[in-house]
């Protein structure tokens, strides 16, 4: 079971922002580190541009408690961070980085986790290998291999949105636990 999964939603910027954070509460103890310079303003006193400024602090590489830790990006390239995004994933029981939308990755040292919107009319390709899709309120098969989730709840996306954690059992954090032990390419 991978400890360190990367997340990449090219199509819709509200899933993107929610992707990752789905992902980290399906695992228990997480941190998720926003590797797009351009990403969500998540909370958070430090940013992983600080980090990669000042140094991380054993407190950073260190979960507090269990649950979902998050990294907001700050402005700050990955090709800047590595070192550091390198000591966070080593410390922590799981990572998620959060990939920018542009460029599509390539060359990743990781497993990538692509994320697709199910949109209907064909209007998106479907993407080589195995994703994960979510669903919208119009039913349509998947285009591909992959793991369909539940069309979440708003009360799921408000809380992630506002930095708060769902509700025990929520369905759609529970859909994502199976990404965990995926075929997820490299």
């Amino acid at each position: 079971m991978p400890a360190v999964l990367a997340v990449w939603t090219p199509e819709d910027g509200l899933l993107g922002a929610l992707a990752p954070l789905g992902l980290a509460a399906a695992s228990g103890t997480c941190l998720v580190v926003d590797l797009d310079p351009f990403g969500p303003q998540y909370p958070g006193v430090r940013s992983l541009a600080d980090l990669a400024s000042d140094g991380p602090r054993l407190a950073d590489l260190e979960p507090e408690h269990r649950g979902v830790a998050l990294l907001r990006n700050g402005g700050i390239p990955a090709s800047e961070a590595g070192d550091v995004i390198e000591a966070l994933a080593a410390r922590w029981p799981r990572t998620v980085l959060r990939l920018p939308p542009r460029p599509a990755p390539d060359g990743l040292r990781i497993p990538l986790v692509p994320v697709r919107l199910l949109v209907p009319g064909g209007l998106r390709p479907a993407p080589v290998g195995p994703a994960v899709y979510q669903a919208t309120p119009h039913p349509m098969p998947l285009p591909g291999p992959g793991l369909r989730l539940p069309v979440p709840r708003r009360a799921t996306t408000a809380a992630l949105l506002t930095g708060r954690m769902p509700a025990v059992g929520d369905r759609w954090v529970r859909a994502w636990r199976p990404v965990w032990e995926g075929p997820w390419t490299r």
